[in-house]
This record gives C-alpha cells, structure tokens and sequence, in this order.
C-alpha cells in the first residue's frame, strides 16, 4: 500500500497545488472508473430476470449510458494525470458530469434527482479545489441550469397536485453556499502558497545576497592584510635585488685570474642569483595566491605544515620588532578548511596582535590535537584587552582602533570563518598580559597515502 501511494505521488507535475492534490484526485478517478462500470454490471445482472423478453426502457439505457461516459472519462482523466496533465483530467470527468446530470434532469425532472446530491456537490468540489475561481462559478451556472431543466420537467410532466417545488429553494441555497464557502477557502489557501512562495524567493535572494557581501568582505579583508605587508615585502625585495645586483657587479672585479677561475666564478654567481629571484618569485606567489577573488574551494590539508609555510608572510606583517614562534607536531593535524581563508583567518590575528604590541614583544602561533580536533592557539604579549572588550571583539564594526586604522571587521570574520567551518573560537585577555585565541576545528581523516613523517614545506 505504500509503494502504491508513492507512486501516486511521482506524477510529472509542476504545479505545487496539483502535486498536493494529486494522490486524491487520482484516487477518486481511479474510484469511479472502477465501481462505475462494475455498478452497471451488477444492476443488469440483477435486473436481467425482469426484463427478459421486455422492451428496455429508453431513460434507463440513456442513464445506464450516462453513468458508463462518466466511468471511462474518469479513467482517461487518470491517465492524463499519470501524464501530467491533471487539470485536463478533471475537466474531462467535470464535463461529464454535468452533461450526465443535465440529460438526467430533462429525463427523469427535479424531484427523480433530489434524494441524492452527491454528483452535484463532487462537481463543485473538484471545480474549486482543482480548476479555480473561474471553473468553479462556470460549474455553479452548470448546475443552475441543470435545476431548471429538471424543474421545468417536472412542471409539464407531474400531476397538479404534485407540483410542489418548495425544495427548490434549499437546493439552490446549497449550492450557492458550498460554492462560496470553496471559493473563499481555496483562494485563501492559494494566497498563503503564494505569499510563502513570494517569502522563500526573497529568503534565497537574501542568502544570496549576504554570500556575495561574506565574499567581498573577505576579499577587502585580503586587501588590507596585502598593503599591512607591503612595507615588509619592499625590503625583502630590495635585499633579492642587492644581493642579484652585488653578484652582477662581480663581472667588472679586474684581479688577473684564468678564464677557467672566470667562468667558475660566473657560474656560482648566476646560481646565486637564480636562487634570489626564486625566492622572490615564491613570494610573488604566495601573495598572489592569497589575494586574488576566488570561489570558495573547501579542501583537506595539514594545518601545522600550512602555519609552517605561512611563516614567510607572518613575518613581513610582524615586522623586526616582533619575534614570531611556532610550536607545530610532528604528527599531521589535518582539517578541511578553504586554504587562503586559512592564511587570512591567522593573519587577522597576527595583524590585531602587531597592534596591540607597543614596542617589542612575542607573537605564538601553537597546534596541537585533541581527541577529534584540531587546536590553534595565537598569544601575544601585548596591552591586552579589559573584560567588557573582550566580550564583544567579534561583532561587526566594534573597534578600540582610530577610524583610520581599523574597521573592526578584521575579528567577526575570523569567527565567522571558524564557525562556517563547524569550530568554535575563544578568546582570553586581560589588560597588561596580553592576549590568547584558542580556535578549536573539527579534525579530517589524513589522505591513505598521507606520510606522517612531520615534514614541512
């Protein structure tokens, strides 16, 4: 039974109120155009000692037939539905309907069909629910003129004595009442679908929204990291380019030495200088790897070896009068994590501690793992922080800084990078003992072919 209601529910449609009202309205259909047809059987087989050797009558063969049309419109409607076209379906078996009940009203009258209603009432049922507004008061007039033609009939036909037609009103108010009652309540249904429709498109396009603000954010905060090293980049290069220039001047040395002597000497000077402008070009590298606007690109890697190769550039954002320790295992500490919002997560904070150190100082960077996480903990020793600011270092735009010196966006983005993550940050500070960042990331299992063998590149 429930593979079948499954099945009932995987019709092609695309309307979302006919997805819901699929699995009933293949039911009803499927209903009728079973029992309909076996009905018919059954009063014929019933019937049939009777008539034997009688002329049928001919409202009974035009009923019998009326009910047959009925029943195979309901099982072409339920193909139709298995098709994907619902809406046909039912305005099929409608139509038949209303003609069955109209021949039925100029056959038999009024006062034959009032006992049962049930035909009448399901008409306008599946005309509202199904169909909408405008089928369901088509429908309605339908049966109006229904009732008409069968009072009409009844007024020619029926003695004088029996035309009486008191139950004409009620019927009319009934039908008019059920129409009503379906029109107000489905259009209020159809509203709140609409209106949630209309709210889950403005939740996507806010999402969406926010996602391109979370990405240029990052990116602005790529940016200030950048101009923060360029003071240290210009003396690494002017150092590379000394050193290449000093290996170039060596040409015009005038000692009288042997050509062989000369061309050792060339040699081990261009290797220095090839070594110089790797180094360089391996800076070059890194920042532009770093700044550049990127999709964002989950990945598993060591975050030990990753602070271990993102020394260089802590270094030039530290400056001389810093001294940076790292404390990494041997062991692999691996985490998924996109990798240079990684390097911008740690040099937010090595950033905010440069700041914070007046003078000379420490910056530690330590790594370590704990049970199925992956512990990163930044200290400095500088001014620290009071209790009341501490506690709100990572809402957005909340800066101690000079208006020209900070944003205060620096530290909601590291949270909101560990929390995106699935980790958790804390912070611990008091005024005079600096500052500690404990950031706590869920562990990932190493790659099989990963060798623990603590290397670093």
């Amino acid at each position: 039974m429930k593979a079948f209601w499954e099945w009932l529910g995987r019709a092609p449609l695309l309307d979302e109120v006919d997805r819901r009202n699929a699995r009933v309205i293949q039911l009803l259909l499927l209903f009728l155009a079973v029992t309909i047809p076996a009905t018919i059987v059954i009063a014929l087989v019933l019937a049939w000692p009777q008539l034997r050797g009688q002329a049928v009558p001919p409202g009974m063969v035009v009923s019998l037939g009326m009910s047959l049309l009925i029943g195979v419109c309901a099982g072409i409607g339920f193909v139709r539905v298995r098709q994907g076209a619902l809406r046909g379906g039912v305005r099929l078996l409608l139509g038949a309907m209303l003609g069955s009940l109209l021949v039925n009203a100029a056959i038999h009258g009024f006062q034959r069909q009032l006992p049962d209603q049930l035909a009448q009432i399901l008409a306008l049922i599946l005309a509202g629910l199904v169909l909408g507004r405008r089928a369901l008061w088509m429908t309605l007039v339908g049966l109006l003129l229904t009732l008409c033609v069968g009072v009409a009939r009844d007024a020619l036909l029926l003695p004088a004595d029996a035309r009486s037609f008191f139950n004409v009103l009620p019927v009319l108010f009934s039908y008019l009442l059920v129409a009503l009652l379906l029109d107000r309540t489905t259009e209020a249904l159809r509203e709140s679908l609409r209106e949630s429709n209309a709210r889950g498109q403005r939740l996507q396009q806010e999402m969406h929204e926010r996602e391109r603000a979370q990405t240029q954010l990052i990116h602005a905060q790529k940016r200030e990291i950048t101009e923060r090293m360029a003071s240290g980049l210009a003396h690494d290069f002017n150092n590379i380019l000394a050193v290449m220039s000093g290996f170039a001047a060596a040409r015009h040395d005038d000692e009288p030495v042997s050509d062989a002597q000369r061309i050792a000497q060339l040699e081990d000077s261009l290797a220095a200088v090839e070594q110089s402008s790797e180094r360089g070009m391996t800076i070059v590298r890194r920042l532009l790897r770093f700044s550049r606007r990127e999709a964002e690109h989950v990945e598993r890697f060591d975050a030990a070896a990753a602070v271990d190769a993102l020394q260089p550039m802590l270094r030039q954002l530290l400056e001389a009068r810093i001294v940076l320790r790292c404390t990494l295992p041997a062991a692999p500490a691996p985490i998924r994590f996109e990798r240079s919002q990684f390097d911008l997560m740690l040099l937010n904070l090595a950033s905010n501690s440069r700041d914070a150190i007046a003078d000379r100082g420490h910056f530690d960077i330590a790594v370590s793992s704990e049970e199925d996480s992956v512990v990163i903990e930044v200290a400095d020793d500088g001014h620290g922080m009071p209790e009341e600011v501490a506690a709100q270092v990572f809402e957005p735009f909340y800066s101690t800084k000079p208006a020209d010196r900070g944003t205060g966006l620096g530290l909601a983005v590291v949270r909101d990078l560990v929390m995106r993550a699935g980790g958790r940050i804390q912070v611990h500070s008091a005024v005079g003992m600096g500052t500690r960042f404990r950031i706590v990331l869920p562990a990932a299992e190493a790659p099989a072919d990963a060798q623990p063998d603590g290397s670093r590149m």
